[in-house]
């Protein structure tokens, strides 16, 4: 039934919680797994990255943002971006080094806005499956943060298994 399993992570508890589900399906189908982390490369003047880092950890990520810099890459963006990059890559190796070898693992970083990169890349590599976590936040946090696993939700043209991040 599925040959293509994509699964978007950015290395946090709500990702985490699916992981084991997008595995699975891997297994029970014979699929690939796609392990996918996108560096969003319009980073906000908050520096948020994801909810699972601490503002101290999310500054060292992204650093300080000056909004009146003239429009395109400076230096300082570049090795932002590479940390993020960077940061990406320790996160898609982790997973496939936990997944096993009795399956099928891909793993790609790229940038760019999470949600469009993650919808292309889907259907670049024929994914028919989508499996994403989710922090479950509703009402004016959802609003204000966006969800990227929303988006994908309501776009995608594959099936989207949800799965919400457990609560501690």
């Amino acid at each position: 039934m599925y040959e293509s399993i994509l699964f978007p992570t950015d290395g946090s508890e709500a990702a985490d919680a699916a992981l084991d589900h997008a595995v699975d399906h891997a297994r029970q189908y014979d699929a690939t797994l796609h392990v996918l982390f996108v560096a969003q490369d319009d980073v906000a003047p908050s520096g948020l990255v994801h909810a699972e880092h601490d503002a101290v950890e999310q500054s060292d990520m992204v650093g300080d943002h000056d909004e009146t810099q003239a429009s395109g890459m400076t230096n300082e963006d570049t090795e932002r971006m590479g940390a993020i990059a960077e940061h990406g890559e320790a996160v898609v190796s982790e997973v496939a080094e936990s997944v096993g070898a009795d399956v099928a693992v891909e793993t790609a970083v790229l940038s760019g806005t999470p949600y469009e990169r993650i919808l292309d890349y889907g259907e670049e590599e024929g994914a028919d499956l989508v499996v994403m976590g989710t922090h479950g936040r509703t009402g004016v946090d959802r609003y204000l943060l966006g969800s990227v696993t929303e988006k994908v939700v309501r776009t995608a043209d594959v099936p989207v298994l949800t799965v919400r991040a457990r609560e501690t």
